[in-house]
C-alpha cells in the first residue's frame, strides 16, 4: 500500500494522474502530492487559480521546485520524502531533464519511480530514430536498470489519442478532410487518451498486484490507418482524402524541415514500437474499460467541432 505519493507536474496528464489517484477506493490511507514551480502557486491567473483549488478540493497537498533548474541535490530530498514518485511533466522540458529527475528518484531512495515514458515502446524503437528526443527515454531506462534500490514501472500508452487529430501532426486533417498513413496504410498505431493513461496509472500506483521494475503496456485502442480512414468517414458520413506518407515521402520531408512533428511521422512511419494488441495490456487484463477512437471521435472531437 502506498503511504505517500508525489506527482510531477499538473499539467494534461498531471491532473489526470492526480484526478484517478484522489478518487481511487484504495486512496483513503494514501498522502497525495503535487510538485509545482512557485510561480504556478502563486499565480493570478484565472485559470491556474481554479486549478489550485481544485487540486486543495481532492486533498491534495503541494511541494514546491522548478524541476527545468534545480539539481539532482535540491530535488532527492523532496523525492525522498515518498514512496512513489510519478513524473507526469515531460513535454517541452530541456533536454536531460528526465535523466535528472530519474537520478534524483534513485539518490532520494523513493521506493517505487513512474518515470516520464507516457509513449512508446522506446526499447523496441531502438537508439539513433529520427525523433532524437526518445534516446533520453532510452538512458533513463537503462539509468533504472543499473540500479537496485528504487523499483521502477514504465506505462507505455501509444500516442495520446488528441494528438492523432492534430492538423500539425498531418494523419488526420478534419479542416482539410484529409486522413493520411505513415509508412503504410497497414502500419498501426496505439491510443490513449489522459483521462485513461491517469485511471490505468493510478490502479497501478496503488494496487500494484506484483507490477514492478517492468514495462506495462495500455491501450484504449489500437488501429491501422486505413482503420482510422474509415472511421473517420464513417463518423463525418462523407469520404475524406487519403494520402500515403511513405518512408521516401517521410525522408524527403524530414531533409527539408527536421521539425518535431516530421521527427514523429518518420519514426511511427516504421511501424516498430508505436503499437501493440489491447489483449497485451494491463487494462484488458485487468478489466478496465477505456475509451476508443469511434467513442473520442463521437464525444470529444464532435464537441470541440461544435
Amino acid at each position: 500500500m502506498a503511504g505517500k505519493v508525489l506527482v510531477l507536474g499538473a499539467g494534461e496528464l498531471g491532473l489526470a494522474v492526480l484526478r484517478a489517484l484522489a478518487q481511487h477506493p484504495k486512496r483513503p490511507s494514501t498522502k497525495l502530492a503535487v510538485l509545482l514551480r512557485q510561480a504556478s502557486l502563486d499565480s493570478t491567473d484565472t485559470r491556474k487559480a481554479g486549478q489550485i483549488a481544485l487540486l486543495k478540493s481532492l486533498g491534495i497537498e503541494f511541494e514546491t521546485a522548478d524541476v527545468s533548474s534545480a539539481s539532482v541535490d535540491d530535488l532527492a530530498p523532496i523525492f525522498g520524502r515518498y514512496d512513489i514518485v510519478v513524473s507526469c511533466t515531460g513535454m517541452e522540458l530541456p533536454s536531460g531533464t528526465q535523466t535528472k529527475l530519474a537520478k534524483a528518484a534513485c539518490q532520494g531512495r523513493v521506493k517505487r519511480y513512474f518515470p516520464w515514458q507516457f509513449g512508446m515502446d522506446y526499447d523496441k524503437i531502438g537508439q539513433g530514430s529520427s525523433q532524437d528526443l526518445f534516446d533520453e527515454q532510452l538512458a533513463v531506462r537503462r539509468l533504472l536498470r543499473a540500479q537496485s534500490q528504487t523499483d521502477w514501472v514504465i506505462v507505455s500508452t501509444g500516442l495520446f489519442m488528441s494528438f492523432l487529430f492534430l492538423a500539425a501532426f498531418g494523419v488526420v486533417d478534419l479542416e482539410e478532410r484529409v486522413v493520411r498513413g505513415l509508412g503504410s496504410w497497414d502500419n498501426r498505431i496505439t491510443l490513449t487518451t489522459p483521462e485513461d493513461i491517469g485511471r490505468v496509472t493510478a490502479d497501478v500506483m496503488l494496487d500494484p498486484q506484483g507490477v514492478n521494475n517492468q514495462v506495462v503496456y495500455v491501450a484504449g485502442d489500437t488501429l491501422s490507418y486505413k482503420k482510422v480512414g474509415e472511421l473517420v468517414d464513417a463518423h463525418y458520413g462523407r469520404e475524406f482524402h487519403k494520402e500515403l506518407w511513405d518512408l521516401d515521402v517521410l525522408s524527403q520531408q524530414l531533409k527539408e524541415d527536421p521539425n518535431v512533428m516530421v521527427k514523429y511521422r518518420e519514426t511511427f512511419a516504421h511501424g516498430v514500437g508505436v503499437a501493440w494488441g489491447m489483449e497485451e495490456t494491463i487494462n484488458f487484463k485487468r478489466g478496465i474499460k477505456m475509451t476508443d477512437a469511434k467513442t473520442y471521435l463521437r464525444e470529444v472531437v464532435n464537441k470541440n467541432d461544435s
